[in-house]
């Protein structure tokens, strides 16, 4: 009996991938779910994740983000950025240099106001005493654990593999996120992920405070997954222990 076969010939092994044509389309298809081109992204749904950071940090109490300056401006720029962005390339088919940086800017400083407020409530959790102030503090928390659910995923959206406009190309860089459908192509041909798989990841790793099904195979995405979960661990834990110390 050849090794590797049952009785009536069955492989044990892993099973062959399909033959290619002559044009290699079954070795395309095989791969798909690896990462070939993606289509092209509509910018409006990060658009609305940005819109709704701006709401979050508008119904902060005053108190969290004394340190960004007047309340109208961080909101203000992030309006205008985004706003600019979704009218000069509202479907990431092509993207300047200053468009890529305007991008990375505009969620960046989303995410440094977040984190100016997670600091300021952090400090306030820890020193404050008094019930009256303690529960608009985990009242307030709410919105800063669900910006930085947003904003991380947008970071993944606009990083991985150079980012949309780059994965439109089938000679982007290889992925930094391992999905479900990438270890499974056959199962998903032509996959590609869109930003509602990125916010589902922020949204997993920031509730587990680890990766759960889609894995981050380069430093970067660690990285940035580490961050995300250490914010997120530090505003539940604080965030319990107040409510705890309240309600005793």
């Amino acid at each position: 009996m050849p090794p590797g076969r049952g009785a009536v010939g069955q492989d044990w092994g892993v099973p062959e991938r399909p033959a290619g044509g002559p044009d290699g389309a079954g070795d395309e298809e095989a791969l798909a779910a690896w990462g070939v081109a993606s289509s092209a992204e509509p910018r409006w749904p990060a658009m609305l994740a940005v819109l709704a950071a701006i709401g979050f940090q508008l119904v902060l109490p005053d108190t969290l983000v004394g340190g960004l300056g007047p309340r109208w401006l961080v909101p203000g720029l992030e309006g205008v950025i985004g706003v600019a962005l979704l009218v000069a390339n509202p479907h990431h088919r092509v993207e300047s240099v200053t468009l890529r940086w305007a991008s990375l800017s505009l969620i960046a400083l989303v995410n440094v106001a977040n984190l100016v407020s997670l600091g300021e409530l952090v400090a306030k959790l820890v020193t404050g005493t008094s019930h009256a102030t303690g529960r608009p503090l985990i009242y307030a928390s709410v919105p800063i654990w669900l910006t930085n659910v947003l904003v991380f995923g947008l970071w993944y959206w606009e990083l991985d593999r150079g980012g949309p406009a780059a994965r439109l190309s089938s000679a982007h860089r290889a992925p930094d996120f391992l999905f479900p459908q990438m270890a499974a192509p056959y199962a998903s041909p032509r996959w590609a992920p869109g930003f509602v798989d990125y916010l589902y990841t922020s949204f997993t790793n920031a509730t587990a405070f680890s990766p759960t099904d889609t894995m981050p195979l380069t430093a970067w995405a660690k990285m940035l997954m580490m961050v995300q979960s250490v914010a997120s661990l530090l505003t539940v834990a604080l965030v319990f222990s107040r409510a705890v110390n309240i309600l005793n």
